[in-house]
């Protein structure tokens, strides 16, 4: 379903504009206000990244939460240490941080969910629900929220990737729900790999270009050549051309990729999923929100990403709350992926500087 994740950058020759990942960074709100670090900007090597991670594995489990009636399918490891929360792309799910999780769960409590609608996460059809639209940021920042209370059951950083940049809304998933006993903010802290610029947002849209995208998302929403189109993308070669695509480093484009991204696509209502979210233009955009942000932000891009420009990106640098913009050499879309040894030691390091003293111990997952 990666294949999803991009393959509506083939709409952007279509429209002129780049429908792109549909994503934004709606984050952290209602914490205590943070000191601001001084901003700089990191610019990592391969010299100056850990060269091993050879310490014992921590067992990954796979678990299955009871969501407002759906299945939902997590993944979590480690014993000890400061929660994380990793949040996949558009397209993906919860296997995209399989070489994140094990590094990490030796000094965290880390946990990956699939977002309802991906991975192996139930996937009710939109059109079947009493909703005007239900694949939203808001349903995902409220599933996030909900996850935090019921299985971290701790303050959590959210270390995010393209739509998972856009899930902790500032009226939802960042405040502490009435009578939660986590502190101010169910949010620590944020890493954001790649935001999307969403360019296709209904504000980004040229105004003579809106008749012309409106009519062709509702033709593949509406109408048989959606599902067509999905066909034609939910396909081996399909998914490993588009990983190829936002991918620099090719070589980590492998089968095993290639399936993980794939099989989930396969499930009964992936396609309704995936024309549901592409007609998606509203929801706040990144920039409308870092500024009310109230908890730290690191930004890391991949310097290589054809899908968000990192000259763009690093307009981003600008905002108070973002302490840190690192630019990942030589990686494109998903650094989580396919630089690991990059983005670990800034995931940690980010999280060592903002963590509590002590962290609570792993509670039973359920």
């Amino acid at each position: 379903m990666l294949s999803l994740f991009h393959c509506k950058s083939n709409f952007r020759h279509c429209s002129g504009e780049a429908l792109g990942s549909a994503f934004c960074v709606e984050a952290c709100l209602g914490g205590p206000l943070m000191q601001k670090a001084a901003r700089w900007s990191t610019n990592l090597s391969d010299d100056g990244a850990e060269a091993s991670e050879s310490p014992p594995r921590h067992e990954i489990v796979t678990s299955t939460w009871k969501w407002r009636g759906y299945s939902i399918r997590y993944q979590y490891s480690g014993t000890s240490g400061p929660a994380l929360v990793l949040i996949h792309g558009f397209g993906a799910n919860s296997d995209h941080w399989r070489k994140n999780l094990p590094v990490l769960a030796q000094s965290h409590r880390v946990y990956a969910i699939d977002l309802i609608g991906y991975g192996y996460s139930d996937k009710p059809n939109p059109r079947e629900l009493q909703v005007k639209t239900f694949y939203t940021f808001e349903t995902w920042a409220s599933q996030l929220n909900d996850f935090c209370m019921e299985i971290v059951r701790d303050e959590a950083f959210f270390i995010c990737n393209s739509i998972g940049d856009g899930l902790a809304l500032p009226n939802n998933a960042t405040c502490r729900p009435p009578g939660s006993s986590y502190g101010s903010a169910i949010c620590k802290g944020i890493i954001l790999f790649n935001i999307s610029l969403r360019m296709l947002h209904i504000k980004k849209q040229p105004w003579y270009g809106r008749p012309l995208i409106k009519s062709f998302q509702i033709l593949l929403r509406n109408t048989a050549l959606g599902k067509f189109f999905f066909r034609t993308v939910a396909t081996p070669e399909s998914v490993r051309n588009i990983l190829c695509q936002c991918y620099y480093d090719t070589s980590q484009v492998t089968d095993e990729l290639v399936k993980i991204i794939l099989d989930p696509g396969l499930d009964p209502g992936a396609a309704d999923v995936f024309l549901e979210f592409i007609c998606y233009s509203e929801g706040p955009l990144p920039e409308e929100l870092l500024s009310q942000v109230k908890c730290p932000v690191l930004v890391a891009w991949g310097d290589k990403d054809p899908w968000e420009p990192i000259e763009l990106g690093k307009a981003y640098a600008q905002f108070d709350t973002v302490e840190d913009f690192v630019v990942l050499p030589n990686v494109g879309h998903c650094p989580q992926d396919e630089a690991p040894h990059l983005v670990n030691p800034v995931i940690t390091s980010f999280v060592a500087r903002h963590a509590p003293a002590t962290a609570a111990p792993s509670p039973a997952a359920s």
